[in-house]
């Protein structure tokens, strides 16, 4: 049994797509109310990784739990309690926010006030202002990104899974859907993001897990990391690491 301050438990996953081998005997485990993260370049294992923890995949070997469930036996009840974000998350062009948040408010809870609740929660941590009531097809990259950003926070999970959440976006929006990721943990939420942008989740992260070819070649801190292999940035980090 994991202990109290263990919310993800991943032991010798292993996923296998035909003869492809993805991810192949990972294990890492993350705490309550951390914000952890798996880095690497594209193709490195971190999506695979991802969706099996989300039981988007299953797993061809090796085990995952989350907040003690099974996500191959207990997989209803894991999806209640966890949201994911991937990376290539769309929206409905013709409707606009509200009235996207709304939908998605009415699946998760049954009384019209809780769903009014969520959805004021959720753009109000959106920043959209009065842009909120304009289709979603006006909307920029960013600004999608915003409102998927508080569509997975909205219902309060007590784990996020967030699939490259800053890829191609400006500088202005990757920091402001940084700045919902890390309140969200402040406040006690569990956080597991995947980026290959290494100097972002340095700042954003309390531990991570280098992965290069479905292997997990390191973890840690990113400051005990960056010791270890005598490197100035995490960037540095993985290419000696991968390298040596």
């Amino acid at each position: 049994m994991e202990g109290n301050s263990i919310a993800v438990v991943v032991k010798d996953l292993v996923k296998r797509f035909g003869s492809i081998t993805a991810v192949d005997g990972v294990s890492f485990e993350v705490n309550k109310g951390e914000i952890f993260g798996l880095i690497g370049p594209n193709g490195a294992g971190k999506t695979t990784t991802l969706r099996v923890i989300a039981t988007l995949l299953l797993p061809t070997g090796g085990e995952v739990k989350v907040f003690g469930f099974d996500v191959v036996k207990d997989s209803d009840k894991v999806r209640t309690i966890m949201s994911y974000l991937a990376e290539e998350a769309g929206t409905y062009k013709n409707l606009s926010g509200r009235e996207y948040l709304y939908i998605v408010a009415k699946i998760y809870f049954e009384s019209e006030g809780a769903v009014l609740k969520a959805v004021e929660e959720a753009i109000k941590l959106s920043g959209l202002g009065n842009r909120i009531d304009d289709k979603m097809k006006t909307y920029s990259k960013g600004m999608k990104r915003r409102i998927q950003t508080a569509r997975v926070l909205m219902t309060k999970p007590r784990l996020v899974i967030l699939d490259e959440p800053t890829a191609g976006l400006d500088v202005f929006h990757a920091q402001y859907i940084r700045s919902i990721i890390k309140k969200y943990s402040e406040n006690g939420g569990t956080v597991i993001l995947s980026s290959h942008n290494m100097l972002e989740v340095e700042h954003l992260c309390s531990r991570i897990a280098l992965m290069h070819q479905g292997h997990i070649v390191m973890h840690g801190e990113p400051q005990e990391i960056k010791n270890r292999l005598g490197a100035s940035n995490l960037e540095e980090a993985f290419i000696k690491v991968v390298a040596s």
